[in-house]
């Protein structure tokens, strides 16, 4: 099975409500095939806190090793909750995606194909050259070539909003 045929047979499971020491946490779905969570749509630093929070474990953790590197690694980092993940950018441009889902997170980077080297994971649904990695706890995160594929995808026309004017 090539990886354009992974995730078309499995079936997405809605996301359920569920309460978890006091914040609202989400039964994540299985496979890529729409939202990640039924997070709602937001800009800013405290929608994508709180979507983190609502993650179970191990997703959690994996996560805020995502949002803290990411913060490390892009000065002026900008964040918002979309399609049910957090999305990252800068100057205006959103770069890459993090997102819970049952068993992994999806790290997966907006025109995936210009980095190198190329991120592994074909996603289904989410664009022809996104690409990125699968990350089943913290341990699987390799924080030197995450932060080269993030400060590189910053750099790719197309993405940032302030490389707009430079296609």
């Amino acid at each position: 099975m090539d990886s354009r045929e992974i995730g078309k047979s499995e079936v997405q499971k809605p996301a359920t409500r569920a309460a978890t020491h006091g914040v609202e946490a989400w039964a994540l779905p299985e496979a890529m095939t729409g939202r990640a969570s039924p997070a709602k749509a937001a800009l800013g630093d405290k929608p994508v806190f709180a979507y983190i929070a609502s993650l179970p474990q191990p997703q959690r953790d994996i996560a805020e090793a995502v949002d803290a590197l990411a913060a490390k690694t892009l000065p002026d980092l900008q964040r918002s909750v979309k399609w049910g993940m957090a999305y990252y950018g800068v100057g205006g441009g959103w770069c890459f995606s993090c997102g819970g889902f049952a068993g992994h997170v999806k790290l997966m980077f907006v025109n995936g194909t210009a980095l190198e080297p190329v991120p592994p994971v074909t996603p289904v649904g989410m664009g022809k050259s996104t690409r990125g990695v699968e990350l089943e706890s913290a341990d699987d995160l390799d924080e030197r070539q995450i932060a080269v594929w993030m400060t590189q995808v910053t750099s790719v026309p197309g993405v940032g909003a302030r490389n707009v004017s430079k296609r």
